[in-house]
C-alpha cells in the first residue's frame, strides 16, 4: 500500500451496484472527519489489491476496508466503518459481539439479493469535482 493512504481507512466497494454507491455517500456525509478513501473494485487500484492478497476483484461480492495493512471484509469490514461515523451511527459497532458466522450469514443474504433489491448501473459512478479527493483512480 503507497504510504500516502495510510493514515486513512481505504473502502473498496462495487462501483455499479446502487445499494454499493448509496452506502458511499452515506458514509462520506456522515466521516466528518474525512477518514475514509474510496476505490471501486472495478478500478486498477481495487484490482492491484485484490491481486497483492490473491482474491479475485471480479468475485468478490463483498466491500473490503482497508485499515493499515490490515483487511477487513464483509460485517467485520461494515461495523469497522460505522465506528468511524459521527453521531449515534458509531454505535452500530456494538454488533461486533454478535459471532461472525451469524453476522456475516446476514450480509452474504444481503449482498446476493442487493441487484435484485436496488438495481445496478451500466458503468461505475464518477464522482463530482467537490468529491474526487475522496476517491482513489479518478
Amino acid at each position: 500500500m503507497q504510504n500516502k493512504y495510510k493514515k486513512n481507512g481505504i473502502i473498496l466497494f462495487d462501483g455499479v451496484c446502487n445499494f454499493c454507491n448509496s452506502s458511499v455517500n452515506f458514509i462520506i456525509k456522515h466521516d466528518k472527519k474525512n477518514y475514509f478513501l474510496f476505490a471501486p473494485l472495478q478500478s486498477e487500484f481495487a484490482k492491484n489489491i485484490c491481486e497483492k492478497i490473491n482474491v479475485d476483484s471480479e468475485e468478490l461480492t463483498t466491500m473490503v476496508l482497508i485499515e493499515g495493512n490490515k483487511i477487513f471484509t464483509k460485517s467485520n469490514a461494515a461495523l469497522r466503518i460505522t465506528r468511524k461515523l459521527n453521531r449515534a451511527y458509531s454505535l452500530f459497532y456494538g454488533f461486533i459481539i454478535v459471532p461472525l458466522f451469524i453476522r456475516n450469514i446476514i450480509y452474504d443474504y444481503f449482498a446476493h439479493n442487493r441487484y435484485k433489491w436496488f438495481g445496478k448501473k451500466e458503468t461505475c459512478m464518477i464522482p463530482d469535482d467537490k468529491l474526487k479527493e475522496k476517491f482513489i483512480s479518478f
